[in-house]
């Protein structure tokens, strides 16, 4: 398929999905199962991509590296309630020094 192609469907498409968010009634925005699903889409979205990011590799194999690591040590640090700042940093240096050390 042409490049040109992709975009102008990629175009269209997010056009319609934005459209449809007009068109959409209220009374179905307003709905507890709606409501519910929109509160916890993105934290399910956000996850996956981190899991898939942090554990395969650009072959889509599985793998476990230092990215493995530093996702291990951030989920650690959240659950220690840490401030983010030290999460993002916690997480960097531990794949940076295992990186540096050979590993992964």
């Amino acid at each position: 398929m042409n490049l040109w192609l992709t975009v102008l469907i990629a175009s269209a498409i997010s056009f319609a999905t934005k459209l449809l968010g007009y068109v959409v009634p209220q009374s179905a925005l307003d709905h507890p199962l709606t409501d519910r699903i929109m509160r916890y889409l993105p934290v399910a979205l956000l996850s996956a991509l981190i899991a898939v990011q942090a554990l395969t590799t650009s072959a889509g194999d599985f793998t476990l590296d230092a990215r493995a690591a530093g996702l291990g040590v951030a989920i650690c640090c959240l659950f220690a309630r840490a401030p983010f700042l030290l999460v993002v940093v916690s997480a960097a240096g531990t794949a940076a020094l295992l990186r540096a050390f050979g590993a992964g």
